[in-house]
């Protein structure tokens, strides 16, 4: 095709794309009053509305009736995009080039030509986006101003508040921007994490009782309740820093003061709190109508074990050879709702979580592990002569004791893991010279677990594999708590201290000391809670009102608070945090001494 030809053909087209580009113009308005309009996604660069190639095969195709002298031949115009998409002929130097040339000036002068044209229904583009990850709609965002409304749908960000756990009781409605609230969240998440490594935060003593000795404790999300050998038990609040606690009466017979039974376990959860004492009696008090008791059963021998469900009113005993559960019945009132006999004494019981129709517990003693189902008979779970079970801990479908290893055929100790359903193990982990003194399999991520032996270590096991994924020398004499999540391990020894690792980078962050042992630690993203439990119920010294003695032998229950911002050993001493009109007396309160400011 000489020079000549190339620039009719060239001036035909510009024609027929002027004329297609009117005759759509025309037509526009037409369809748009026909039809309602429609929130449309178009990809790419192409947010102007679709013509371009579309509009001009569109326009040549009702142009089909003109005259051909109108328009190029089909065969001009197979030539010419032929030789557009090969490269020029070295015989004709400039012609093949020049006709590539043009067509790149002329596109570039049709801003109409999207690079895509997709529609698709607002509703749709929602159901498409909803697979993206926080990263993806972020970019997504970035693409053009219709992506971006799209990716900043409040749905969506919704959505990746509750998949990330980010207040997850609310609703759609609480908020207005959803992107705006997961930032936030995000962001005080860091600033919690940034605390925890570098111990940043606030650091409280709860009070203790004069003339006492700590017995047991527990807590549930951020409320703490103890036992002590005077008889008392006290409940903190420490979401609110109240460390003022109250105490919860247990209506015994004031005729002998001084001479009530030491309390022997105490659990906790959002609505109940219950406390079993040494001479078999078991309060139980509802922490929303007041600080008396609700219900109190009484057992014929002392109680050995006691659980407390962390989602209903379920509790179960074990006294002698007998395990109780005691679940409300329809109008709110504590009943029998089984009773077990077992054959040796019981030295673990813990409620299996999330059971819909009837309570289930497991229960371990000596070498017998039950599965206790209310509408059946007691089950052994497990049963090896002469390994006795040494911890227990359980899940919605697992559960998990640690067993020694006994007589000629010695295996180690290890951690065996059966399923709830199928009454089988299916797991064995673990092969340690020493006992294995705590295990904590509910609060761990999925597919892990995280144990503690004597033998000072500290290990995470892979369930998966059946493996133990990292092990830790933490304490010298013995680990006797441990909680992990999914960066961190704390854990406490019978040396008194707690330390907390990064386990991803196998280094220990920090640690504090105390003189007990630790038997409780309870930790969430903002708070840690950990108690010091004596060997020895009994003050030695008769000079019980001697400071130095009584701070030695009374045990310790501290509180961190890692949503402040300051560090650990700035934090206000709790006895400075007391008001100036505080009683005088045994409890050595140095704001009578020295008051704070107040205004």
């Amino acid at each position: 095709m000489d020079d000549h030809s190339l620039d009719e053909f060239r001036r035909r087209w510009q024609e027929e794309l002027a004329q297609a580009q009117a005759l759509r113009k025309r037509r526009r308005p037409e369809a748009a009053e026909r039809r309602p309009r429609r929130p449309e996604v178009v990809s790419g660069r192409g947010e102007q509305q679709a013509s371009g190639y579309l509009a001009l095969a569109q326009g040549l195709l009702e142009g089909a009736g003109r005259p051909p002298a109108a328009r190029a031949t089909r065969a001009e115009r197979q030539e010419a995009a032929s030789r557009s998409r090969s490269p020029p002929a070295r015989d004709a130097p400039g012609g093949g080039e020049q006709l590539v040339d043009q067509l790149i000036r002329d596109l570039n002068e049709m801003d109409d030509v999207p690079f895509f044209d997709i529609q698709l229904p607002y509703e749709l583009a929602i159901n498409i986006f909803q697979y993206l990850n926080r990263r993806e709609l972020g970019r997504c965002a970035q693409v053009s101003k219709t992506w971006k409304v799209i990716a900043e749908d409040e749905v969506l960000w919704y959505r990746l508040c509750q998949q990330e756990g980010h207040l997850p009781e609310s609703s759609i409605s609480d908020y207005s921007c959803w992107k705006l609230v997961f930032q936030e969240c995000r962001a005080k998440e860091h600033m919690l994490r940034t605390n925890w490594k570098n111990r940043k935060g606030a650091v409280s003593e709860l009070e203790h009782i004069p003339d006492a000795v700590l017995c047991d404790v527990h807590s549930h999300d951020g409320v703490v309740i103890a036992g002590y050998t005077s008889g008392d038990v006290r409940v903190w609040d420490t979401r609110t820093w109240d460390y003022t606690a109250p105490f919860l009466e247990s209506e015994f017979e004031e005729d002998e003061p001084g001479m009530q039974p030491y309390v022997s376990f105490v659990r906790i959860n959002s609505s109940l709190a219950v406390a079993a004492y040494e001479d078999g009696f078991l309060n139980i008090w509802n922490l929303r109508t007041g600080k008396y008791p609700i219900h109190r059963f009484e057992h014929d021998a002392r109680i050995q074990a006691l659980a407390l469900s962390q989602e209903d009113a379920t509790i179960a005993t074990a006294s002698a050879f007998d395990v109780v559960m005691l679940c409300p019945n329809e109008e709110g009132n504590l009943q029998i709702a089984a009773e077990f006999e077992v054959q040796k004494l019981v030295d673990y019981l813990e409620i299996v979580p999330d059971t819909e129709r009837y309570p289930v517990a497991v229960a371990t003693a000596g070498d017998l592990v039950y599965l206790l189902k209310a509408e059946d008979s007691a089950r052994t779970l497990h049963y090896v002569y002469g390994q006795p079970v040494t911890c227990l801990d359980v899940s919605a479908n697992q559960a998990a004791f640690g067993v020694k290893s006994l007589g000629w055929v010695y295996e180690g100790n290890k951690i065996l893991v059966y399923s709830l359903e199928a009454e089988r193990c299916v797991s064995k982990l673990g092969n340690a010279l020493g006992d294995f003194s705590c295990v904590n399999l509910r609060d761990s991520p999925p597919s892990l677990m995280v144990s503690g032996n004597m033998d000072r270590r500290v290990r995470i096991h892979d369930l998966r594999t059946d493996s133990i994924a990292l092990s830790i020398s933490a304490h010298q004499l013995g680990v006797s708590a441990v909680q992990m999540d999914d960066w961190k391990i704390v854990s406490g020894g019978e040396e008194g201290l707690v330390s907390v690792w990064d386990y991803r980078m196998s280094r220990k962050l920090w640690e504090v000391h105390s003189r007990h042992p630790v038997r409780h630690i309870s930790f969430n993203s903002h708070s840690l809670i950990t108690a010091h439990v004596p060997y020895e119920r009994v003050v030695r010294n008769a000079d019980l009102d001697n400071f130095a003695t009584h701070r030695r032998h009374r045990g310790l229950i501290q509180a961190y608070a890692f949503a402040v911002d300051q560090l650990a050993f700035q934090s206000t001493v709790p006895i400075c945090r007391s008001a100036c009109d505080a009683m005088p007396g045994y409890n050595y309160d140095l704001a009578l001494a020295f008051p704070p400011d107040s205004i």
